[in-house]
Parts: structure tokens; sequence; C-alpha cells
């Protein structure tokens, strides 16, 4: 196992931007409504995170919640999104787009969809194993990883928390991992009318948040270290087929392709 590891942290807001920056974290995938698994943020939450921070922030591009089958009005705001992302200082993008048939993209040893990665030059893959957690996933990323054999870096991430972290690092050989880290706190509001609320009744407590912990990060991420950084990320869902005609088209006004993350 090695002695450090980088910390990508997901954050939604300033506030858990700088957090996790001070915690130790090595990298910030920024998106919006993380309840919604993440959306894309707006211009001006990455320009008063870059403000903010010194560590790298990639940008999530994904125009809507649910399923990951674009049409092509929404690949056309997703190349919209990462034209301005790009233009108001984004490290890389945070991105995916599925085929209809949704068939399990990675099932062989080796798999042929890793090697396919690896000869397009992708640089890392985020993975929860296929499963609902990277502990329930833990078999098949410790086999990935060493089929990989350092040619593409894959890093777990998918139910990471203080108590699962260190039996997924030494059962699985990676050096980074992905996670929120985040904590639940009362609203600062004296008023609250808690017979109106915004949005469905599934959505968030109005008057309850959730912020990325200074400790938690600091607490897991104890070493962390900075690698070499990436420009470019690819993300998707388990049990599915990359449309590589959808990516080819987006990846050619974004960054060097470098790497992907498959959840």
């Amino acid at each position: 196992m090695a002695e450090s590891f980088l910390m990508e942290a997901c954050v939604d807001s300033v506030e858990s931007a700088v957090n996790a920056e001070r915690g130790g974290a090595g990298r910030l995938e920024l998106c919006s409504s993380l309840l919604e698994g993440g959306l894309t943020p707006s211009q001006g939450l990455l320009q008063v995170v870059k403000q903010n921070v010194k560590i790298p922030v990639y940008v999530m591009i994904r125009p809507r919640g649910g399923d990951f089958l674009y049409s092509d009005q929404e690949v056309e705001v997703m190349r919209k999104d990462i034209e301005l992302m790009k233009s108001h200082g984004a490290d890389g993008l945070v991105l995916g787009a599925l085929t209809e048939d949704g068939q399990l993209l990675l099932d062989l040893c080796p798999s042929p969809s890793t090697e396919t990665l690896i000869s397009l030059g992708f640089q890392r893959l985020l993975t929860s194993g296929c499963d609902n957690s990277a502990l329930e996933g833990l078999p098949l990323i410790k086999r990935l990883i060493e089929q990989a054999k350092g040619r593409i870096a894959i890093m777990p991430g998918g139910g990471i928390n203080e108590r699962n972290l260190q039996r997924i690092l030494e059962g699985s050989g990676a050096e980074e991992f992905h996670c929120s880290a985040r904590s639940s706190r009362d609203s600062a509001m004296k008023f609250r009318n808690t017979c109106v609320t915004m949005g469905a009744t599934f959505s968030a407590p109005e008057y309850g948040l959730k912020v990325t912990d200074v400790r938690k990060v600091s607490s897991w991420g104890c070493g962390c270290f900075k690698k070499q950084e990436y420009w470019f990320i690819w993300m998707t869902k388990t049990n599915s087929n990359l449309d590589w005609n959808i990516v080819q088209g987006l990846i050619k006004q974004s960054y060097p392709v470098t790497s992907l993350n498959l959840l």
C-alpha cells in the first residue's frame, strides 16, 4: 500500500471547496446539486471558488439529473458549457454520455474497454467497482489496478467514509480516492416557514445544510500528495457502454483527453 494518498473532494459550494483545501484535499470536483449526483455548476460558482482555492478545480458537465442518454440538444448544451467553463478557468472537466443499450462496461479480465481507454490516453478511472459502493466493489477495483499495471490510475469512489477508507485503500492498492467528506449542520435562519418548501418533497431539508467537513478531510487525507494533475475527466455510470461518437465530438473542443471516471 502507498504511504500517502491524494483525496479528490466533490463539492457544490464555496464553503465546501475552501474546507476541502484546508483539510488537505489535492483536487476538487465542482458540481451543483450533489443531491442529484452532481450537475453543471454556475460560472459564478466556478469563478469564486477559483478565487479562493489553489488546488485544481474540475467542473462537472451534466445538463440534468437522471440517466446519461442525452439528446442532440442536450449534447449542444454540454458543448456550450465546456466552452464557458474553459474560459472561466476550469482546470478539467467531468462528464459522461451513454448509449441506450446500458450494457456492462467492465465484465471480463482483462477488459477490452479498459485497454481502449488506455490507448486513447486516459490517465485516471474513477470507479465504485460497478457496485453500490467502493467497499462492495473492492474485488473489481483491486483487479482493475492489477490489470492496469500503472498504465492508468484507478481511483475508488462511492460511499467512502472514515470507517471504510483504510480497508478500501489497503485492499485495492489505490493511491487516490474520491469522496465528499460532508457533515450536516443547521441553517442560521431564525425565521422559518415550515408550511412552504422549495422543490419537491424528496429534496434536501431547507433548513439543513451539508458541507465538506475540514476535520473529516484532514483526518482522512493526512499525508495526501500532489502528483501530476490531469486535464480531462470522463464520468459515466455502471452497466453501460460509452457513446464514443459523443465522446469524440465533445473532446475536440475541450482539454486533452487524459482520464476517465467510471462510477
